[in-house]
């Protein structure tokens, strides 16, 4: 195979948060003949806004942690606070008040707050018996495990809803899908802090990669025109020796380079989106199909006008059905676009695939009958609807990472694990905070001073 220009030092496929701090470590410290390609027309990954109703709203990552007491600031927070990018911080006051039951009307405010108090006192077992299974070096078991060793199991709608909004929320699946040891106690929480800033700007969440590119690449009114990033270039295969790497695109075109970073998502790598030659060896592959990434949807709908409760406390509202995660999280849009009249419900895991295969019309029949429900049949038909289908997007095929269960850490170290000058990064191949934005970035950082290294030895 030809190549299509001069080969460089480094390639990174991908230009989402990891892909872009990775490129700009590399060009910190002197390493500038790189190129990043990415398969969309955008940078930003998973950090994408899109415009409905009137206004801007995330598809993807949107919140940003924060907090007194924590650890230490995000990165990412630094960096919003910087531009001035408009943040509301989340208020979930009040949400006891605002839980509705399958078939309408109100639970006593006092049934879901013991149903919480229940949730949080396990939760607090399950942090430290964490701590204590991994100070004696004791196996990994589940969220779900866990909860059976406390001799508790949520069997009423009530009950599963609660469980839901204390993991499934956060992690995109399940207590029996989820690894004890790795999300209990939650170190993002304990790093960053527990509240959740809530990012509503019209520059997009995505801006926050864009500050960064901007530091290393050029730009014309606000659009990228360095001719080290290419977009719309869909990679298909990586051919890879001890002396460099060729990299083909759908449309033929052909790269080269000394190294490699594939700095895609989980999994486009467990779909085999991208072609490996040769193969990666049987515990690259192992580590990188057994580890999961959650399917997380949001849903967008429209009104002439609200219907619901507005004010302080009532940002939240939850819905709880016998059906685990149908339609059970949803937020209004008034505190931070007041007189937008958008309602956001966000679902994930069985709920999320099922609603990411039927059609938006559908979708919205399904949304109309929980909202008439809870408020009525007066409620006004939905005006437009957008659902965001991270699972079904072949850039993506998922929405972020999730630690299973008994999925050891020597597992994630090969996860992580270069193969030859081919070098993986991502959400996913970060240790402490895999699955959220601050994990991408921090991962994109270590993964391009990884790299300095291997060229440093001249290998």
């Amino acid at each position: 195979m030809d190549s299509i220009s001069k080969p460089v030092s480094v390639i990174i496929i991908g230009a989402g948060i990891s892909g872009i701090s990775a490129a700009k470590t590399l060009n910190d410290n002197g390493i500038r003949d790189i190129l990043i390609l990415e398969g969309t027309s955008r940078i930003g990954g998973r950090m994408k806004k899109v415009n409905f109703g009137g206004q801007v709203v995330e598809l993807g990552a949107n919140w940003l942690h924060a907090g007194e007491g924590s650890h230490c600031s995000s990165p990412l927070l630094e960096a919003a606070n910087k531009i001035k990018l408009n943040t509301i911080l989340s208020d979930y006051s009040h949400l006891a008040s605002h839980v509705y039951k399958q078939e309408g009307g109100l639970y006593e405010e006092n049934e879901v707050e013991m149903a919480m108090d229940k949730a949080l006192t396990i939760q607090e077992f399950g942090a430290k018996l964490s701590e204590t299974n991994q100070e004696t070096n004791q196996e990994d078991m589940s969220i779900l495990d866990m909860q059976r060793l406390y001799n508790w199991m949520p069997t009423n709608p009530l009950e599963k809803l609660i469980d839901y909004y204390y993991y499934d929320y956060e992690d995109g699946e399940p207590p029996e899908a989820t690894s004890l040891k790795h999300t209990l106690p939650r170190r993002e929480f304990n790093d960053f802090g527990d509240a959740q800033n809530f990012i509503v700007d019209p520059r997009g969440f995505e801006s926050l990669v864009h500050l960064l590119g901007k530091q290393f690449l050029t730009y014309t009114n606000e659009v990228v025109n360095d001719n080290r990033v290419k977009l719309n270039q869909v990679v298909s295969e990586i051919y890879y020796t001890d002396n460099g790497v060729t990299i083909k695109t759908e449309d033929e075109l052909i790269y080269e380079a000394k190294v490699c970073i594939v700095s895609v998502s989980l999994g486009v790598l467990q779909n085999n989106l991208i072609k490996f030659n040769p193969e990666l060896p049987g515990w690259k592959r192992r580590a990188i199909c057994e580890f999961s990434i959650a399917s997380f949807t949001k849903i967008f709908l429209k009104f002439p006008y609200a219907f619901w409760p507005t004010g302080p406390g009532t940002e939240f509202f939850l819905y709880a059905h016998e059906r685990r995660g149908y339609y059970p999280i949803w937020k209004h849009y008034e505190n931070e676009m007041p007189e937008s009249n958008i309602l956001m419900v966000m679902t994930s895991g069985e709920e999320s695939m099922r609603i990411e295969q039927q059609s938006d019309e559908e979708t919205k029949i399904e949304a109309m009958e929980v909202l008439r429900k809870i408020y009525g049949d007066g409620v006004p038909e939905a005006e437009d609807i957008f659902v965001s289908r991270w699972n079904s997007n072949k850039f993506y095929k998922g929405a972020f990472s999730n630690w299973p269960p008994n999925y050891t850490t020597q597992q994630h170290a090969q996860l992580q694990a270069p193969i030859g000058p081919v070098y993986f990064t991502g959400e996913h191949t970060s240790l402490e905070h895999f699955g959220c934005v601050e994990g991408a970035y921090y991962a994109g950082c270590t993964t391009g001073k990884e790299v300095i290294k291997y060229l440093q030895q001249g290998v």
